[in-house]
């Protein structure tokens, strides 16, 4: 069937292109994540956000837009969710930061540990990069060891050196740190086994994102720490994306895994900044005070780290989720989205020009030109058709409790549409459709 809907045609972007050509004088790349730089948006793209409620935003030009990856997914609930606005608002009267732990921190610690299956202890965080950079640290204490080990296909783990060493982004990253990281192909046992025999009595610890893009066996969690622990390794499960929207709290639940350490970020919050690293005693308790005459590891020291507003939003969230048929409604909304689009390129005969990837907790879209090969020109091109008509779109849908049946269908309908000119371009070129340039990658070695 047809999608339909009343679409808008958004068109002004004059204070946005205002916004585009003073920002970058002040901050560096223009915002304080790269994925959300100008390099990532066509040019007829809001370059700002004023303000957002439930799953619809609005920018410096009063353009509204169905929101579709929810913050870099971390909105799970939705944009100002009153519930967990209502707690923080609480949490702020008594203040937000004080010179000896909150009592907060003792409630969020005790809540969230036993949340986890087999992980004993937690430290907080502001964001995603430094719980797993603690991660790294503490492996690295506990076994003696120096390499880390991380999966290859993943975009981003962290904008500390280990990491971004390991990138084509590794200018100013000193060799000697280059070299201490390693990778693996994502959810390949083989070639896991592969890296180890390669590097023997090296590896302190694997990192990896539990779920990516593809459908992986039962068991591939115990056969994979089973062999990281077989080398003398540890296994650090990165749950900032799959945590809260696998399940709850994550894909260590679903999947019946048993990692050493976990990092959790993004949706926990929905929106604030809450991140954390949790994971079993004895590894832990090494970022501890209480062990007299042992070496001291200087684990995560943060000013901010146990701010009560932010603290208050993730136990919140939690309520909700543990109150609220929240995975269930999400993974719902994926379905309906994925469906849909089957739907379209069935119909359109564009199937070989989309590639469906992930789950119904997000959904991504590889977008093909006309000789079926991955293209970012056209993948430009359809951003910037699925922004003219009002969805703020950058090929991932990260569904969240507040969109609703009709909010799909409402992106549906765009996606229908932007399909026409798609198909134009396929017959004639892209740079007949597209304005301005091409997005690039997030990792590059050149601006």
């Amino acid at each position: 069937m047809k999608h339909s809907a009343t679409l808008p045609n958004i068109t002004n972007f004059a204070k946005s292109d205002v916004y585009r050509s003073r920002i970058h004088d002040l901050i560096p790349g223009g915002a304080h994540t790269y994925s959300k730089g100008d390099d990532q948006f066509p040019i007829h793209s809001p370059a700002a956000i004023t303000h957002a409620k439930g799953v619809y935003c609005w920018d410096l030009d009063g353009n509204k837009y169905l929101d579709t990856l929810m913050g870099l997914t971390s909105v799970s609930l939705g944009h100002a969710y009153e519930p967990v606005l209502a707690r923080v608002r609480e949490e702020l009267e008594k203040g937000s930061n004080f010179s000896r732990p909150s009592t907060i921190e003792h409630e969020m610690a005790e809540r969230f540990v036993n949340l986890v299956p087999g992980h004993d202890m937690i430290k907080f965080a502001k964001n995603g990069s430094t719980a797993t950079t603690a991660a790294v640290k503490i492996a690295r204490a506990y076994t003696g060891r120096q390499l880390v080990a991380r999966t290859a296909e993943h975009p981003f783990y962290s904008y500390d050196d280990w990491f971004i060493g390991s990138t084509d982004c590794d200018l100013g990253v000193p060799d000697s740190v280059k070299s201490k990281t390693v990778t693996f192909k994502h959810n390949d046992l083989e070639d896991l086994e592969r890296m180890f025999n390669e590097h023997p009595g090296e590896i302190a610890c694997v990192l990896g994102e539990p779920e990516k893009w593809q459908e992986i066996e039962p068991d591939f969690y115990k056969k994979a720490i089973d062999i990281a622990h077989k080398h003398g390794a540890i296994w650090v499960m990165d749950e900032m994306i799959t945590g809260f929207k696998t399940d709850y709290p994550g894909s260590i639940k679903r999947l019946n895994a048993e990692p050493d350490l976990a990092t959790w970020g993004k949706g926990i919050a929905n929106g604030f900044s809450f991140c954390a690293l949790t994971g079993k005693k004895e590894i832990m308790q090494l970022g501890g005070i209480n062990r007299p005459g042992e070496p001291k590891l200087f684990l995560v020291s943060t000013t901010h780290g146990g701010e009560t507003h932010s603290i208050a939003a993730g136990l919140a969230t939690m309520d909700v989720f543990e109150s609220e048929p929240v995975i269930q409604h999400n993974h719902k909304i994926g379905d309906h989205f994925i469906n849909g689009l089957n739907e379209i390129l069935d119909r359109r005969g564009l199937q070989d020009y989309f590639d469906i990837m992930g789950f119904n907790w997000s959904i991504g879209l590889g977008i093909r030109n006309a000789e079926k090969q991955p293209d970012l020109d056209y993948r430009t091109l359809f951003m910037q058709e699925m922004i003219k008509r009002g969805v703020l779109y950058q090929g991932i849908l990260s569904p969240c409790y507040s969109h609703t049946i009709e909010d799909i269908d409402y992106m549906l309908a765009a996606f229908d549409d932007s399909c026409v000119v798609f198909e134009r371009a396929l017959e004639d070129g892209y740079e007949k459709h597209l304005v301005g340039p091409s997005i690039k990658p997030v990792f590059r070695k050149f601006n």
